[in-house]
């Protein structure tokens, strides 16, 4: 037995937070895609008082997750506009995540504050909205078309002057042609709900969009139509659109992953979602 677990284990790391949380000495361990994949050793302050240190021991079939570039973070139970995040925590304690890096083996590792953005592996394009307040916007939250969930907010920050929030989206590639150059873009997460001398007017917006936030966007259909938008292209976020922009509808061709649901088969009828 004493063979086996010496044969297991694989190298011992260091990882700096600053905050330790719920992290616990031969208890908490580091999971990577649902998987143990390391146990945390020992748990100690950091000589200036300004963090804490964890000693964490890999598996040996995990040694690769200890390298440059790794990023590692505490998973804590989190309820906000966001979401539910972690609620497993509750009830079997925190645990450790990680993203690996690319680099060389590395040992010593900052770990991050909060959980990092969705980690982009599609070929679609990335683009700027600049607005005057992020609202309920957070990274991870959709960006529609036509209701249709096409990409998702990755970050924000403030713009170098401090005048504006600078958000960045991904539309995935399929749908990427659908941003051109003459694109608007509005802000659809929130409740909104106005009384005037006409009447009451509310805000039509999904579920999801309610509690996380979420941007959608429209294109005009005047011909011909306007190029596609180049990555990193910049857009003003309104807080709402106007209602000539939920009239457009321009036919853009696209490559869409649902699109084998619009070929009927030779009985003239749609294809089954899911196999019998």
């Amino acid at each position: 037995m004493g063979y086996r677990e010496l044969y297991n284990r694989g190298p011992e790391i260091t990882i700096d937070f600053a905050d330790g949380s719920g992290v616990e000495a031969r208890k908490t361990t580091l999971e990577y895609k649902g998987v143990s994949a390391g146990k945390v050793e020992k748990v100690e302050l950091k000589p200036g008082l300004d963090g804490v240190s964890l000693r964490l021991r890999l598996d040996r079939n995990a040694a690769a997750l200890a390298r440059t570039g790794a990023q590692f973070w505490i998973v804590r139970p989190e309820i906000g506009f966001s979401g539910v995040h972690g609620l497993e925590t509750l009830v079997s304690g925190v645990h450790l995540n990680v993203l690996p890096g690319s680099g060389p083996p590395a040992k010593q590792f900052r770990g991050l504050d909060k959980t990092p953005p969705p980690n982009v592996t599609d070929q679609g394009r990335s683009f700027i909205l600049q607005c005057d307040k992020l609202g309920s916007l957070t990274s991870g939250a959709p960006v529609f078309y036509r209701e249709l969930k096409v990409g998702a907010v990755e970050a924000s920050r403030l713009s170098g002057d401090s005048t504006a929030v600078l958000v960045r989206v991904h539309v995935e590639a399929p749908y990427a042609d659908l941003v051109r150059t003459n694109s608007r873009f509005w802000n659809t997460g929130g409740f909104s709900f106005k009384v005037s001398l006409f009447g009451a007017e509310l805000k039509d917006t999904s579920l999801e969009s309610l509690v996380t936030g979420g941007v959608a966007f429209a294109t005009p259909d005047a011909s011909p139509l306007a190029p596609p938008a180049a990555d990193s292209a910049q857009f003003n976020l309104a807080s709402e659109p106007d209602k000539e922009w939920l009239k457009w509808s321009p036919k853009i061709p696209i490559k869409s992953p649902e699109s084998a649901l619009e070929s009927p088969d030779k009985t003239g009828l749609l294809p089954a979602l899911v196999d019998p």
